[in-house]
């Protein structure tokens, strides 16, 4: 073999694993971007679960009913998610019957969710947040 095909062969070696490199790169997370909860609507109201977290970590979570602040702390693929008080008063725009019991026991449920997420990484376009029920997150469409 000539020192030109070896040359040749390597450069092909490190370029393949320069570009799988790349590929797996973590793609950043989605700062200042509201993301929607992919799961069923739960009727009758409309509203789903969003999670919206801001540069400095400072985030809001939407959940079935009420809305609550948050701290979020992120690493490469850690994520820690510290959210505030839940707020004893209901939505202005939430008309009566919109928040059943069952919503509200969905909300309390889907705090207690953040609260223990551990992780978080990119998948096909959403947001998973890993912890001991992930939570899969999509961009909102509007």
């Amino acid at each position: 073999m000539s020192l030109r095909r070896l040359f040749a062969g390597c450069f092909v070696v490190l370029w393949g694993v320069f570009a799988a490199g790349f590929a797996l790169a973590a793609e950043p997370f989605p700062f200042d971007q509201e993301l929607l909860l992919s799961a069923a609507p739960m009727r009758p109201a409309k509203r789903m679960p969003a999670l919206t977290v801001a540069l400095d970590g400072k985030a809001t979570i939407d959940l079935w009913c009420k809305t609550v602040t948050a701290r979020v702390e992120l690493t490469d693929a850690g994520i820690k998610i510290e959210p505030g008080p839940m707020p004893e008063a209901m939505p202005e725009m939430m008309g009566n019957g919109q928040c059943t019991p069952e919503r509200m026991q969905a909300d309390q449920d889907l705090l207690a969710a953040f609260s223990q997420v551990t992780g978080w990484r990119s998948k096909g376009g959403a947001l998973v947040l890993e912890g001991s029920k992930p939570l899969k997150f999509r961009p909102a469409s509007n």
